[in-house]
């Protein structure tokens, strides 16, 4: 067995996940990342989309919107301002969100707020997305 890495996930409401993995990935503002035991010290700032763990040969899933990750002393720690494990997810609550942020793309009003809206909609679409892919791969159970 190969040497696991701590991961906790954490937003300003609960602790979504504590638990040692074998790999963590996640979506950087930059990109994903990756993280596996021994790697050297980050920071970095979150994007929109799934982070990903595996462990015993399974991947798992979390949606992500926002936030930091560090990395340091054999640990990932996520401070997220949104996270939810893929078997949370309401995919009709996103599915009307995302609507909505649709609705407000085609409103041909000045105060509308593009960059709020885009927002809404990268959020939707990323819950969806983790959802589907935790489904497809038999990772969804809570």
């Amino acid at each position: 067995m190969s040497a696991q890495i701590q991961l906790d996930i954490v937003t300003p409401d609960r602790k979504v996940l504590s638990m040692p993995v074998d790999y963590v990935g996640a979506p950087g503002v930059e990109g994903e990342f990756g993280v596996m035991a021994n790697h050297i010290p980050f920071l970095s700032a979150l994007g929109i989309g799934s982070l990903y763990y595996k462990l015993g040969g399974k991947y798992h899933y979390v949606f992500i919107a926002g936030g930091f990750a560090e990395v340091s002393n054999n640990k990932v720690t996520i401070l997220a301002e949104v996270a939810e494990r893929a078997a949370e997810i309401d995919v009709s609550r996103a599915k009307k969100a995302q609507d909505r942020a649709e609705a407000r793309f085609r409103q041909q009003q000045e105060e509308i707020d593009f960059a709020r809206a885009r927002a809404a909609m990268q959020r939707a679409m990323a819950r969806m997305r983790c959802r589907s892919t935790a489904e497809s791969a038999g990772t969804c159970a809570m």
